[in-house]
């Protein structure tokens, strides 16, 4: 066998995904986010279920560093594979399939998805669920 010093191709450090691309990534990340995140909250009405000691526990975690952060991007999973799920939805109609379009929508998916996320977290500290 001979050794050629060529490189193998393609190369991820030579090209640059496009935003619709890195979104396709995202899109099946948050839905695993969303299976773990679905699990923390089976894991929260348990507790509720298993009376006060282990609600206050569960509590404890989710009022915690750690746990604000988990649902903080639970949120913003929950949001963005909602959105970027219409987004499909519009494509499986036959819609939006030019490089413009799908290049704004990718910024709407991502807008939107930030936009929906702060305006639940906003809502939920002032009316004191999250304090």
């Amino acid at each position: 066998m001979s050794s050629n010093n060529r490189p193998l191709s393609p190369h991820l450090d030579v090209y640059r995904l496009p935003l619709s691309a890195l979104l396709s990534i995202v899109h099946r990340g948050t839905g695993a986010f969303l299976t773990l995140g679905t699990l923390v909250l089976v894991w929260w009405l348990m507790a509720l279920a298993g009376g006060e000691e282990s609600f206050i526990s569960a509590q404890q975690f989710m009022g915690s560093f750690i746990g604000r952060l988990v649902l903080f991007g639970w949120t913003f999973a929950l949001f963005f594979h909602l959105s970027n799920g219409i987004r499909h939805l519009v494509w499986d109609a036959g819609y939006c399939f030019e490089k413009a379009d799908v290049e704004k929508t990718s910024y709407i998916v991502l807008g939107l998805s930030a936009f929906l996320t702060i305006v639940v977290w906003i809502v939920a500290f002032s009316s004191g669920a999250g304090a």
